[in-house]
């Protein structure tokens, strides 16, 4: 569907383009060791530390693909008046993201972290150290605000809904409309918002959320085009595309017939925060007048890269480029 030339023309426009992301920001902790015996305390491995590492996560994930495919860009969201909160801030001032500093304090709340430990490879245990409340009215004007300044230089927008409480319904309906007007709106939706994310370009649900939020129990393709044909009916968005894991994504846009794209994965290590990657892909290449299609091959060759690395990780353009023929 793409070819190399084709890729590189839309990696080029990208690096003039702006994309703004609303969502939880938050910090994925990884703690990499050894296991070589079992606690005498109690059945569980006891993990030989050897090395530890933080990385944007969430919301701040989906910026940091944009940037390294070439993109520019900025987040808006809300983190705690803690240690965390300003390594998000330094994370995002180090990756190049616009001057603009749209992360928000919440007093009454910490910063999200994510801290997994991984042994030989693979995931032991996950901690999380969050809140998922909504946040304040007050919060949500200021989030508003920051969207609306943000978006009058934009070329796409994303919602990247964690459900951690910075999505809420009233942000939803003050801010889709008005980007709506102006940009590509690519939603990465949770189930609690569902009614709420319209109006909307593309919505991105995986295939469990897709089932879920069209109340079926069908994993085949046809179960897939009818989930996808009741999220478009129920929001009204203009397409719907599900990620299928190594069965690789299936978009479906207005009336037409379902087009399902084969996954460009040659080996799967981890796939921490590929779904940050694909709505990533997406919007990059919709905010430089891709057509949809072009966008889902281009995200799912990205998301193909990124489950070959462990732990949050990216694409870059340069990595990219060298997937295609």
């Amino acid at each position: 569907m793409l070819t190399k030339n084709r890729v590189n023309e839309i990696l080029q426009s990208l690096r003039e383009r702006n994309v703004v992301v609303l969502g939880d920001v938050m910090l994925d902790e990884f703690v990499w060791g050894d296991v070589t015996r079992i606690s005498p305390e109690a059945p569980v491995p006891v993990v030989d530390v050897r090395r530890e590492s933080i990385h944007l996560g969430g919301a701040a994930n989906v910026l940091a693909n944009l940037i390294a495919l070439g993109a520019r860009g900025s987040v808006v969201g809300v983190v705690g008046n803690d240690d965390a909160g300003k390594r998000l801030r330094n994370g995002l001032r180090e990756l190049g993201a616009d001057a603009n500093d749209n992360l928000i304090a919440d007093e009454g709340r910490p910063s999200t972290i994510k801290t997994r430990i991984i042994a030989h490879s693979q995931l032991v245990v996950r901690a999380d150290r969050e809140s998922r409340t909504p946040v304040n009215s007050q919060i949500e004007e200021q989030i508003v605000a920051r969207l609306k300044d943000a978006l009058r230089d934009a070329n796409a927008f994303v919602v990247s809904d964690y459900d951690k409480g910075v999505v809420t319904p009233r942000i939803l309906a003050e801010i889709l409309p008005f980007a709506y007007e102006r940009v590509p709106v690519l939603i990465d939706p949770k189930l609690r918002n569902f009614n709420f994310y319209r109006p909307a370009t593309l919505v991105t649900p995986n295939h469990h959320e897709a089932l879920r939020m069209s109340d079926t129990e069908d994993h085949s393709d046809d179960g897939s085009h009818r989930a996808a044909t009741v999220i478009r009916n129920k929001l009204g968005c203009d397409a719907v595309l599900i990620t299928r894991g190594d069965r690789g994504m299936m978009l479906l846009e207005a009336d037409g017939e379902p087009v399902y794209v084969n996954t460009a994965a040659r080996e799967v290590y981890d796939v921490t925060g590929a779904g940050d990657t694909v709505i990533a892909a997406l919007a990059g290449a919709l905010a430089t007048g891709a057509s949809m299609l072009e966008a889902a091959a281009l995200a799912n060759h990205a998301a193909g890269i990124v489950v070959g690395k462990v732990g949050t990780a990216t694409a870059t353009a340069a990595e990219l480029i060298t997937t295609f023929d």
